[in-house]
This record gives C-alpha cells, structure tokens and sequence, in this order.
C-alpha cells in the first residue's frame, strides 16, 4: 500500500513557497492516511521490537485498554512482558473527525492460527502532528476477518458542532466516552460487570452522530 499526497495538498503546499513561518504556525489539516500510517507504524513495531513495548511507546499517558476491565494502559503495561510471537495487524478502515485530530482505526489480526480484529482511537496533536493511541481492544474472531482492496476512509461532516447526549447506562456499567476537539467523532466504551464489552464509534454526518463501528465483546467464559 502506498499514502499518497494529494495533488491538491501539493499545490498548496507549494504556493506557500517563501512563507515558512506561516506553515510552522498554521494548523495541521485532515489527515485520514496519517492515523493509517500510524497504525501500520505501530503493528511495525510490535513486530521489531515487541508487542508489548510498541503498545508502552505509542500511547497516550491516559490511554486505556481492557484485559477485558479497563485498565490505564501504561500502569497495566509496566508488568508485561513480550511475548515470543508478537500479534501482527493490519488496519482495513479509518474514521476521522472533521478537524483531522481524532481518528479510529479498525482491521484484522493474527497470532498463530488465531485470527481476531482491533478498533484503535487515535489522537493527533494539532501543533506538532504526532500521534498516540487513547483506546485499544479487539476480540478474537471464528472466521477472519477478510482485507479490502483498498483501505476505507471517512470524514466527518464539517460546520456544525452538535451537542453529545450523555447515557448514564445501567447499574453496574463502566462506562465512558470521549469526544473529539470539534465534536464531530465520539467513542464510548460500556464494560459490564462480568467483563462483556461493547465499543461504538460514531460520526456527524450533518444530521445526527451516526454509528460507524460497534464492536459487541462477549464475557469471558468461566474455566
């Protein structure tokens, strides 16, 4: 696969020619190959230099993941160790807020004869463009998961900032959920009391938040 810099993007780039301080000061723009790049950078190290030290030096300092509780990931990650085999991923979709600093990564991995898949959010700092994952979970998966030709990508619908209906859920839940800058993508994460999970991923389409993923997990079944 290759990320391929528009032409338009190009032009632009090239008509600011003699203005560097403005291109240092202006705000990056959206980026939908740049959170794939990321992801595909991440599953590169993991295989380098192993899976649990690729997730420890890609995170954010809050970023979560469930082992299936939430777990603040770098305190969980401090203890493990890399396995031998590292999982290898590959990213088949991105989502990506309309301001370009949010994006959530979906796809497939394998481990051995095991096949599952991965819903990553990523956050992009607006200043100096570098990326972290906030979020992590996947689950293992009867039949895997098959690659798209290409890699699917969608934006969020600019110009509106629509408000966010907060749920409380039910008794018992551990529930959040995080929105990006503009309000245009949010994740919300429901982990119930007997470790069953549920990920949705949405965006403004100009009308309503519109889910585009919503990852089911089972409880883990009792020895």
């Amino acid at each position: 696969m290759r990320l391929l810099l528009s032409a338009s993007l190009a032009l632009a780039l090239a008509g600011c020619a003699g203005q560097p301080d403005d291109i240092r000061n202006r705000p990056l723009g959206p980026n939908p190959s740049g959170f794939v790049a990321a992801e595909i950078g991440f599953a590169r190290l993991a295989q380098e230099r192993g899976q649990w030290t690729a997730f420890r030096e890609t995170s954010a300092p809050d970023a979560v993941m469930f082992v299936p509780q939430r777990v603040k990931a770098r305190d969980w990650l401090r203890t493990q160790k890399d396995p031998a085999e590292a999982v290898k991923w590959q990213p088949h979709a991105v989502y990506v807020s309309c301001d370009g600093n949010v994006g959530v990564t979906t796809g497939a991995w394998q481990k051995g004869p095991a096949n599952g898949y991965f819903t990553t959010v990523w956050l992009r700092d607006p200043k100096s463009g570098k990326t972290l994952w906030t979020a992590d979970h996947g689950d293992e998966l009867a039949t895997p998961r098959v690659a798209p030709d290409f890699i699917d990508s969608k934006q969020a619908v600019c110009g509106t900032r629509p408000g966010v209906a907060l749920d409380a859920g039910a008794e018992g839940e551990d529930r959040a959920v995080g929105l990006s800058p503009d309000q245009t993508l949010s994740w919300t994460s429901v982990v119930r009391p007997d470790g069953s999970r549920r990920i949705t991923i949405r965006l403004w389409d100009g009308g309503a938040m519109a889910p585009v993923i919503d990852d089911q997990v089972a409880a883990p079944k009792q020895p």
